[in-house]
């Protein structure tokens, strides 16, 4: 498309669960409802529009091993870009990836700087590794370099436990995240156990990835502070697989795994239906692949959230949640257009007929 042209998507577009237009017209890279005077370079695309899907947690620059080149992460984004995830929540990375923001043919991120882990609590090559009287210091360094956020190992399995346990100490955990929120950060977590919930949430933490461990008794805590989750079911899925792996070195965490793979589900409804905010997110970057977030809103689907509900957490609701606009007039023209509606059936998610990003088709 030329600098002068104008895309036309009509047919029905979603820009909320019950706000359903029948066109908008894309005029210098941005929304408009209103058709452009004297267009006459017009694109014209057909379909269900949604605003560019969130994943809420993903990696950008990083595989199983730890940092990758700048080639690799452009694969990444791309594969990303290719499945209509517009927006990512970078949940921890130690590569540089502000190159990104300068390519209009690339998914927004919403960075949390590199993850902040207890010495030898992770994966290697992964975090930064430090002593809890060294956590304020590393959560306004990594407050500093992320986009508002800043992304904490909150557990881990301990060696000598052979079990999974809390990283952080209460009071340490506390400090680290009111200089976060100090900085204008706000934190979020690591947490596949039970064990450091309550104090991470008492001390403030803003949101916990994976949230595996959440127990009944949790809930109503997580509730009443507004605390998020992002599930990342897809990555759950591969809890079985860890657990056979560890078996015969650490049974006891491989029993503790199966256990949290088996109630999966059961913990993300629970969650939901209690209220709490739960986004979609996929943990592509790790030994994950990229362009998962159609799979991951159907998976919220399958625990028993509503399919309206499942699509503002990759839409409407987590662009809310992360500050960023939808469809509104004015904003950014990234969307995505489908063959048929997604509130019907959300396996419409994994195939897009067109990506647009900036206002430009890209796919």
């Amino acid at each position: 498309m030329s600098d002068g042209a104008v895309l036309h998507v009509k047919g029905r577009v979603l820009v909320g669960p019950e706000d359903v237009r029948d066109e908008l017209w894309v005029v210098g890279g941005r929304v408009s409802y209103d058709r452009p005077a004297g267009a006459r370079d017009v694109t014209t695309v057909e379909g269900w529009a949604l605003p560019g899907l969130v994943d809420a947690h993903c990696h950008v620059g990083l595989d199983a091993h730890g940092p990758v080149d700048a080639d690799t992460a452009e694969k990444q984004a791309l594969t990303d870009r290719e499945a209509g995830a517009l927006l990512l929540r970078d949940a921890g990375s130690p590569s540089d990836t502000r190159w990104i923001d300068d390519r209009a043919d690339l998914p927004k991120i919403i960075r949390a700087g590199r993850h902040i882990a207890r010495t030898r609590r992770y994966i290697r090559n992964y975090a930064w590794e430090i002593e809890p009287e060294d956590l304020v210091a590393y959560v306004a360094q990594e407050a500093k370099r992320g986009d508002g956020w800043v992304k904490l190992v909150g557990d881990w399995i301990d060696r000598d436990l052979g079990d999974l346990s809390a990283c952080w100490p209460r009071e340490a955990a506390r400090a680290g995240i009111a200089e976060a929120h100090r900085l204008g950060a706000r934190v979020t977590a690591h947490c596949f156990a039970t064990d450091s919930l309550r104090d991470l949430v008492e001390a403030g933490i803003d949101c916990v990835e994976h949230a595996t461990g959440l127990t009944e008794d949790l809930i109503p805590l997580f509730a009443e502070r507004g605390v998020a989750i992002v599930p990342t079911l897809v990555n759950i899925a591969t809890f079985p697989r860890l657990a056979d792996g560890g078996e015969s070195k650490f049974p006891r965490w491989s029993a503790h795994m199966r256990r949290l793979h088996e109630r999966r589900y059961d913990t993300v409804r629970g969650a939901y239906d209690a209220g709490i905010p739960v986004y979609v997110g996929t943990d592509a970057g790790g030994s994950l692949a990229h362009g998962l977030v159609g799979a991951e809103v159907a998976e919220l689907v399958t625990a028993g959230i509503p399919p309206v509900a499942a699509l503002s957490a990759t839409t409407w609701g987590a662009r809310a949640w992360l500050g960023r606009p939808g469809l509104e007039e004015g904003a950014p023209a990234d969307l995505v257009v489908y063959e048929a509606d997604p509130r019907a059936d959300v396996r419409v998610l994994a195939a897009p007929r067109r990506v647009v990003l900036n206002g430009i088709v890209v796919g």
